[in-house]
């Protein structure tokens, strides 16, 4: 008779949850981590905070296009065992950038480290799909959330904290130490048998990606999600990662204080996430975004002010409004094709990326010409009209599709 470990069936797979918050954790915050460097980094390196846009886009940029790689393999090879080689790469790509010389060298490691990152929070979400049915699935990805808010908030606090104490270097070797633990205990707990990575059991997982993704992008409904976030990520992320810059250059707050009014955003998510359940319940799915999309667009309207407090308020009612619209697409994505679902979120995590990407370098280019006011202004009103289209495409496909 073996003696080899059980293999966790479900609900017990779920005990991994908290492991791979970690890995979210420092993923989100390695997404962050440079937004309120921008000023110390123009100056170390002797160039314009806008030409320095490649250090936030480039991350972006890596983290969406390698869904097209992540996704598939994941479906083809089990999620976890995925999860787990990104961390130990994510691990060696953070440790780097902080050696980083000069402008490209820091660009190239970066974009090195977001394709590293692609593999983790997607995965985990993919994860999270087929292990929690749909009834449930809203709830725990709101727990899952309180990772990714506060990795948002560490980013953006350590950034500017950092570049004025100790110095924007060390800043890169905390999230590498932590998808270090993360590969190592994930990797120890499946070559022992304590955790399981089944490849999708679905058509088209053995496939060539091209091909998967061909499968998400033919169903209508897929579209439309995807379209949505890739508009959400350029309107809200275009402005967050300007919002430091501009609060520095235009209202004279330190960086250290930038970092903390910017990082009222991801406290913003934390809340949510901490009352995602009960705000479901009351709101259901329609009227999370359409309720959401008010203090999304009030807090970004108001942005402007020399005290971080006010502004991190500002950016803490933005967040919850945010999360609420953004949550309700995630679970959404989740269900678009069950069968590659791997695919599938990283079809949506490629989306939301790419629209940040091209959000934030437009918006570098056009807030010199136009002002960052008007940038500002333009995401407001337009996340305004996204959660409220989304509330009535919803509203729509409920009396199409029968309840599941």
């Amino acid at each position: 008779m073996s003696t080899s470990p059980p293999i966790l069936q479900t609900p017990s797979p779920l005990r991994l949850l908290p492991l791979l918050a970690v890995g979210a954790f420092a993923s989100q915050a390695s997404i962050r981590l440079a937004d309120p460097m921008l000023p110390q980094l123009a100056a170390e390196f002797g160039t314009g905070a806008a030409s320095l846009s490649g250090v936030i886009t480039a991350f972006a940029v890596a983290y969406g296009l390698m869904q097209l790689f992540f996704g598939p393999m994941a479906d083809r090879f089990g999620k976890l065992r995925i999860i787990a080689g990104a961390a130990c790469a994510a691990a060696a790509g953070s440790a780097a950038c902080a050696l980083a010389g000069g402008p490209a060298s820091l660009t190239a490691l970066r974009l090195l480290t977001g394709a590293a990152c692609a593999g983790l929070i997607p995965l985990t979400i993919a994860w999270i799909g087929d292990n929690v049915p749909y009834e449930a699935r809203q709830s725990v990805l709101a727990r899952f959330m309180v990772g990714t808010t506060l990795g948002n908030v560490f980013g953006q606090v350590a950034g500017g904290v950092f570049s004025d104490t100790v110095g924007w270097r060390m800043t890169f070797l905390l999230p590498a130490l932590l998808f270090a633990v993360v590969a190592l205990l994930l990797g120890w707990r499946l070559h022992t048998g304590q955790a399981a990575s089944p490849p999708a059991a679905g058509a088209g997982s053995s496939g060539n990606p091209i091909a998967a993704f061909g499968q998400v992008l033919r169903s209508p409904w897929a579209r439309i999600v995807l379209a949505l976030v890739f508009l959400e990520g350029a309107l809200a992320f275009s402005t967050l990662a300007l919002l430091p810059s501009w609060l520095h250059t235009r209202h004279g707050l330190s960086l250290w204080q930038t970092g903390m009014a910017a990082a009222g955003f991801g406290l913003g998510g934390l809340l949510f996430a901490l009352c995602g359940p009960w705000m479901s319940r009351r709101l259901g799915e329609r009227g999370l975004p359409l309720i959401g999309a008010l203090p999304l667009c009030a807090g970004f309207w108001l942005l402007g002010s020399s005290s971080w407090m006010l502004e991190a308020s500002k950016c803490l009612v933005a967040g919850v409004g945010f999360f609420m619209i953004h949550i309700t697409l995630q679970t959404l994505a989740t269900q678009m094709l069950p069968s590659l679902r791997g695919t599938a979120i990283a079809a949506f995590a490629l989306s939301l990326f790419v629209g940040q990407s091209g959000g934030v370098a437009l918006a570098a280019r056009a807030s010199q010409h136009v002002g960052f006011e008007t940038v500002q202004a333009t995401s407001a009103i337009g996340l305004l009209v996204l959660g409220i289209t989304l509330a009535a495409l919803l509203r729509i496909r409920a009396k199409r599709v029968p309840a599941r």
